[in-house]
């Protein structure tokens, strides 16, 4: 009978997910950057060296990789002849340790889950609950999962219910460019095949905590309909020539994951559930013996990666820039930032297009007309830090704000992270305004070129007030101009036709 410890099992959560706000698995690591080296769409390859950069720096650093610190979700495998030293329920620990783990005073992890989802959507204030998943199993230990998911991703998430004789490559290969960019590629697709529609979503959920092993399958051959499956889907996405970003290029996705379970007769239900580029997850099991704490990584592991501003990168100054300046940038180019934006995500857009509604009007610190909104909730700062990691948030869903904010307060230009909808397109069109990416993983990195920082509005908002950020080069490319064309439009098409004609040999 092995006895776990209530302490020791609250630690060993505590400590996982503070691990994994700051190391990237390594064998996802190695992916990008072998992705990274065969890379051809200079655009993309940009991407993917902040990306890898930022995950250096995090690791040395022991900040978050995103500023979306994630829902957290456990999977528990309790050993039948495991005996409890506990006051608290299973549940209770798990939260306990998340708590411990996103208020810890060195690295504040940003506190992002909303109780009364469908009401007053308010901010729990320590990122619990998690979303936690019990099995009971025989043996005498605890084997635990832990991963830490961003909402941009975890909203890509799809399920169908297709027919038994339906083809699960085709409708992968359908629904992937239905997901954009928002889950922040290259990443890994996690699918569950089978059992029931709930049974299907966990599996896809839970095949995501295995490590990057595609080009060991590719050597040794499939065993299984399942690997013949992740080659299939792996090779036919690739070819979709998405990209790092979604902006076009051979790397969309590094691994694909499978995991199945008998089914009815008549069903064959697939869930699919893409990761980030903030890959997170750490696995531990106690034994008794005490917490299970992790290792940290070699950090000569990381590749030696350096960006620098090429000759046709322009500077920009926020504070004098014009329209007329604005309406010359065009799709793919690359900005550096300099002067002073404001922020802005969700709940602040609801709130100024309630204000301006109303006849009340927006507060004088929140003056839109030609300046630029970054959509960003950061993370707290800790010790000197002027702002924490503060990398951008999916834009599509400021999109039904767009046409309203433009008209009414003369903004200039949105940043954000992966493509603008239909409706955004069209408004940034209609009135002459501009959208710009910044690299969505690469929040640490992005940090640092905020010189200050402030809350100017809607402090009760948290992480989702508005802030006015100074800064001095930080690094974006035009995504929608002002014309409405769109990098994330056309990159992928030219992409794909390359790799249709030029049949390179996709990783």
């Amino acid at each position: 009978m092995t006895v776990i410890r209530q302490d020791d099992f609250i630690d060993s959560v505590a400590d996982a997910l503070q691990f994994i706000s700051y190391y990237h698995p390594l064998d996802f690591v190695k992916a990008v950057h072998e992705a990274y080296e065969l890379e051809q769409n200079p655009a993309a390859k940009d991407a993917m060296a902040q990306i890898l950069i930022n995950s250096r720096m995090c690791a040395t650093g022991h900040r978050p990789i995103c500023q979306d610190t994630g829902i957290v979700t456990v999977f528990l495998k309790i050993g039948m002849k495991v005996q409890w030293d506990a006051t608290m329920s299973v549940a209770d620990m798990v939260n306990e340790g998340v708590r411990r783990a996103y208020l810890h005073p060195d690295n504040v992890l940003r506190a992002s889950i909303l109780a009364d989802p469908a009401g007053a959507r308010k901010n729990t204030k320590d990122n619990t609950p998690a979303v936690i998943h019990m099995e009971v199993v025989e043996g005498d230990t605890v084997d635990v999962q832990v991963a830490a998911k961003g909402g941009g991703s975890e909203n890509k998430s799809k399920m169908v219910m297709l027919n038994p004789s339906d083809s699960i490559v085709d409708w992968v290969v359908k629904t992937v460019p239905t997901m954009g960019a928002g889950w922040c590629p290259p990443g890994m697709l996690g699918i569950g095949i089978g059992g029931t529609a709930e049974k299907a979503a966990v599996m896809a959920k839970e095949s995501l905590m295995d490590p990057i092993d595609i080009h060991e399958l590719r050597k040794r051959g499939p065993a299984n309909r399942a690997e013949e499956l992740r080659l299939e889907i792996m090779d036919a996405v690739n070819k979709l020539g998405i990209g790092a970003q979604g902006l076009g290029g051979l790397t969309t996705v590094l691994d694909v994951k499978i995991k199945d379970y008998p089914t009815h007769a008549a069903s064959l239900p697939v869930a699919m559930i893409p990761n980030c580029a903030a890959t997170r997850h750490a696995h531990f099991v106690l034994d008794g013996s005490g917490p299970a704490l992790q290792t940290p990584p070699d950090l000569d592991q990381w590749p030696e990666i350096s960006w620098e501003a090429g000759d046709s990168v322009r500077r920009v100054n926020l504070d004098t820039v014009t329209p007329e300046e604005a309406a010359q940038w065009q799709p793919g180019d690359t900005l550096l930032l300099n002067g002073k934006m404001l922020t802005g995500r969700d709940a602040a857009h609801k709130k100024m297009k309630e204000l301006i509604e109303s006849g009340e009007g927006l507060p004088a610190e929140v003056d839109l007309k030609g300046r630029f909104i970054y959509y960003v909730g950061p993370v707290d700062p800790v010790r000197d830090e002027v702002v924490g990691p503060a990398g951008p948030t999916t834009s599509t869903r400021m999109d039904k704000f767009t046409d309203f904010v433009l008209q009414h307060t003369g903004l200039l230009g949105m940043i954000g992270k992966a493509e603008r909808g239909p409706a955004g397109i069209e408004a940034i069109k209609k009135h002459k305004a501009v959208y710009l990416m910044a690299v969505g993983g690469a929040a640490y990195l992005v940090s640092k070129a905020i010189t200050s920082a402030r809350v100017v509005a809607f402090p009760e908002l948290g992480m989702e007030a508005i802030y006015e950020f100074e800064v001095k080069d930080m690094p974006v490319s035009v995504a929608v101009d002002a014309n409405g064309t769109s990098v994330h439009e056309i990159g992928p098409k030219i992409w794909q036709q390359k790799i249709e004609e030029e049949a390179i040999a996709l990783i």
